[in-house]
């Protein structure tokens, strides 16, 4: 069985597979001419969306393909082939999202920034900080990732909101409610974090009238995708002082261009899109585990339903 590698780091699993399914022939290349003469003898792709989707716009058709990445947005372009089986990478974000949500959550709370400016300004700085027992968080997207991040929190008393496509009754949430209700419960809590997937419905859904519906002490954290939001209506959101801070992972354009009021705009921390990178280790497993689900003709784990776009 040949399966085609198209992924920067494709040494680093090229290796992983030999070592894990040595059966396998592997096709890889740093090349993209040549990477695009392997497409043609692979059915099976693993690679990271954006590279795939080129090898879709040369005319390559495979049968299955494995994202790296949660996201499988350039797969989605208009005019791209889509009579695949297509799974994106599911189990392996989890924790390393939740660590990432939970270090700026206490960062938050313990006013970590504010005493860092005071040690500058060699201003002795001792406020009393606040804890997370308590507070309220929204998860805005209670997928396989939320849910984690739920998890995560529950030991630190965090009182758990959650937002899914449809309401429903799921431990640990108080309550999930559909994507309408939205600017009621960013009015009763203290952290909204956002983990939803590039969809119609969810582009530019954080705009100043939600906004306007934060409380003014809570600190708004995007780890989902950066076209929820409106970048001018957060900038101008954060100077009125309608949230007390922004926590940007992942922007609409990245690198983040210099001339971006993100960059320079009150109360908002970058990070880079740093959040939760793919582990190859794991990601390997994952594609072994559904590469024996995939011979077997048993369903896919992450498996992607195109019409909804996750």
């Amino acid at each position: 069985m040949r399966v085609l590698i198209a992924e920067h780091d494709y040494p680093v699993y090229t290796e992983l597979l030999r070592q894990t399914a040595p059966e396998i022939e592997v096709l890889s290349s740093g090349n993209s001419a040549e990477l695009s003469k392997m497409a043609a003898e692979a059915p099976i792709w693993l690679g990271q969306p954006d590279l795939l989707a080129n090898l879709l716009r040369q005319g390559h058709k495979p049968k299955w393909l494995q994202s790296t990445w949660a996201g499988i947005t350039p797969l989605l372009a208009d005019g791209l082939y889509r009579d695949y089986q297509l799974t994106r990478a599911v189990g392996i974000f989890g924790q390393v999202m939740a660590e990432f949500v939970l270090t700026y959550m206490l960062v938050h709370e313990r006013e970590v920034l504010a005493r860092l400016v005071s040690q500058v300004e060699r201003k002795w700085d001792n406020r009393m900080g606040r804890s997370l027992s308590g507070r309220k968080a929204l998860i805005v997207g209670t997928g396989d990732i939320g849910r984690c991040v739920a998890q995560f929190l529950v030991p630190f008393g965090v009182e758990l909101y959650g937002i899914a496509s449809s309401a429903r009754t799921e431990a640990p949430f108080v309550e999930v409610a559909a994507l309408e209700d939205l600017p009621r419960l960013v009015a009763e809590v203290d952290f909204v974090i956002n983990l939803l997937p590039n969809t119609p419905q969810t582009q530019d859904l954080y705009n100043a009238k939600l906004f306007a519906c934060f409380k003014p002490s809570a600190l708004f954290i995007n780890v989902g995708r950066g076209t929820a939001v409106v970048d001018a209506d957060l900038v101008e959101a954060l100077k009125e002082g309608h949230l007390a801070g922004a926590v940007i992972d992942v922007c609409r354009q990245e690198p983040l261009p210099q001339r971006h009021p993100f960059w320079t705009a009150w109360g908002l921390l970058l990070t880079g899109h740093s959040s939760a990178p793919t582990s190859p280790p794991a990601m390997t497993q994952l594609f072994v585990d559904n590469l024996k689900a995939y011979t077997a003709g048993e369903a896919l784990r992450g498996e992607v339903d195109f019409a909804k776009g996750y």
